[in-house]
């Protein structure tokens, strides 16, 4: 009894947000301040809010030219946020924009040759951001990869896919390639590929033993990449996890977790360990628990305050994680608490 308890001090609530919202987008900024951008709330959200660990406190920001949620949100290295795409009460977008942390205002920026929604973004070594995949409604899911410079401002297309997939996972490994994962294309996928942005290709590489979409995917400090749970075939929700090989090019399954879950979150700890929270497996999920790369093994981590999915999760500058938002049978939430 003593160690439930202790499991429970694990998680503790924090002020809550002044918009209830789900799939939005979480930032960390280089101030330590997380930024919350757009979600659905009562309706598609153009609204943005800071965070301060400080004081546990959240503050409105300028609000975003578009409303949007199923979009991205990239922390640029000049310190600025990007924001692409998404789905809003004017259909899937296109446009692009850009939020200041000195001035807390957005400007508009170049518009992606795709409007798409479900897509991935990934911050490339160079600094370019490579966005991947997701779906319109006039072709469907997406093939079609860009690329975003922000010395220019400017969007230029890459390589397509191999396949084209949408609520899929996009990853930057160590040697600076990026793995992308999963997803949905004719039907729930277990494919991966690799894109060089040396030479903006995509090469297929071993595929996952499993077929999800609505998954997660992280890199451990050992330089493997975790992905775990979502959505699978035949509407499965998955419990089970795998390791990518980036020197090999393989995946070997390790430890399931205790509940299969989709629409969760996976945070890579400053221990090492990864922490993944909430989600859902035809019941919303409180869970949470850990994943130890030494063992190959999972362990509980404490149930949250409120059963949440399509929340977000952010690690913060002190080792803590924020999760913010989603919902549940209670319906969207606003509220927020740290691991």
């Amino acid at each position: 009894m003593n160690t439930i308890k202790w499991f429970y001090l694990e998680w503790s609530v924090t002020g809550n947000m002044t918009n209830a919202r789900r799939d939005h987008t979480a930032s960390v900024l280089s101030n330590g301040k997380v930024l919350v951008t757009g979600g659905y709330g009562s309706d598609f959200l153009n609204s943005a809010e800071l965070y301060d660990l400080s004081t546990g406190i959240w503050t409105i920001t300028s609000n975003m030219t578009n409303t949007r949620y199923d979009h991205t949100a990239s922390v640029l290295s000049n310190g600025k946020v990007l924001v692409t795409g998404g789905l809003s009460d004017n259909g899937y977008l296109n446009s692009a924009e850009l939020y200041d942390p000195l001035t807390g205002t957005w400007a508009i920026t170049s518009n992606m040759t795709d409007a798409r929604t479900e897509h991935t973004a990934s911050v490339l070594s160079n600094g370019k951001v490579l966005v991947t995949g997701g779906y319109n409604d006039n072709i469907g899911n997406l093939d079609r990869a860009e690329l975003y410079d922000p010395s220019t401002g400017t969007w230029t297309t890459t390589g397509n896919m191999t396949n084209a997939r949408r609520l899929h996972t996009s990853s930057v490994l160590s040697n600076g390639l990026v793995l992308v994962t999963g997803g949905i294309g004719h039907d729930y996928s277990n494919s991966a590929e690799l894109y060089d942005p040396l030479t903006g290709t995509w090469t297929s590489t071993g595929n996952m033993n499993n077929a999800r979409s609505y998954h997660t995917a992280s890199v451990l400090s050992n330089g493997l990449m975790l992905v775990t749970g979502g959505q699978g075939i035949g509407s499965n929700y998955l419990s089970s996890a795998e390791l990518y090989n980036g020197s090999t090019g393989t995946w070997t399954t390790t430890g399931n977790m205790t509940n299969g879950r989709t629409h969760h979150t996976a945070s890579v700890l400053s221990n090492g360990k990864v922490l993944v929270t909430g989600g859902t497996n035809r019941n919303f999920l409180n869970s949470a628990e850990l994943f130890d790369p030494s063992t190959g093994t999972w362990a509980t981590a404490g149930n949250m305050n409120n059963t949440r999915e399509s929340h977000t999760a952010s690690l913060l500058s002190n080792g803590k994680v924020l999760v913010s938002g989603g919902f549940d049978n209670s319906g969207i939430l606003n509220s927020a608490e740290l691991y």
